[in-house]
């Protein structure tokens, strides 16, 4: 039987054991990056960033193993670094940490335990994209409207009819006050009757500016 817990430098590095772990850790990474991908968009510098991640990881800490100098340096080394970024997503986050726990253990040795793990993970991942989450479905809808129409109530019989889902955020002024502008969350029931549904506001605003958009993802940002 196979033995996870089994590590390939149990008896010695080498430079075979090394490279092997090196291998393992590219696919780990490039396992990971695909994985990030699919049903999501993210930069060609990011999906570069966690295919070698875990390579990087495992080089760093086969060199500081069993060095209590060498790891100073390292550590003292590391502490210069900023890391600097635009805020990223919680799914972000999991893809690092997972490339990371990749490069440690195939620095281990641990090369099964790192693509079991990696594997897993990441077949989780395929299989959240799949799972219908209200946030995803989610729009920005703006609405602008002049001062003399009541906006409580206004278009409750619109988004009965074309939304599951509708929730006012923010009202503000424009204009001096003589426009208020309208900030919904709605959930479409059908996004093919899109069109149809800004037609029937546009009726009730006075042809004014209407805007529908994707939800950001708020909720997700770290």
């Amino acid at each position: 039987m196979l033995n996870l817990f089994t590590s390939i430098s149990a008896a010695g590095a080498t430079t075979g054991t090394f490279l092997i772990g090196l291998a393992a850790a590219l696919v780990c990474g490039g396992l990971t990056a695909a994985a990030s991908a699919y049903r999501s968009r993210i930069s060609a510098g990011f999906a570069a960033s966690l295919i070698l991640l875990p390579v990087i990881v495992m080089t760093v800490i086969a060199i500081v193993n069993g060095n209590v100098g060498t790891g100073v340096a390292v550590m003292g080394a590391f502490s210069l670094v900023r890391f600097r970024s635009v805020p990223g997503k919680a799914r972000d986050i999991v893809s690092i940490f997972l490339v990371m726990a990749a490069g440690l253990a195939c620095a281990g040795g641990y090369v099964t335990i790192a693509l079991t793990v990696t594997a897993i993970v990441c077949l989780g991942m395929l299989i959240c994209t799949h799972i219908p989450i209200r946030g995803s479905k989610l729009m920005d809808l703006r609405i602008t409207i002049p001062e003399s129409l009541h906006f409580d109530g206004a278009f409750d019989q619109v988004f009965a009819e074309y939304t599951h889902f509708h929730e006012l955020l923010n009202v503000k002024t424009s204009n001096m006050g003589s426009l208020y502008k309208l900030h919904y969350q709605v959930e479409l029931k059908d996004n093919r009757q899109m069109q149809a549904f800004i037609d029937q506001l546009r009726c009730r605003n006075g042809n004014l500016e209407i805007a529908l958009a994707r939800a950001e993802e708020r909720s997700e940002t770290l």
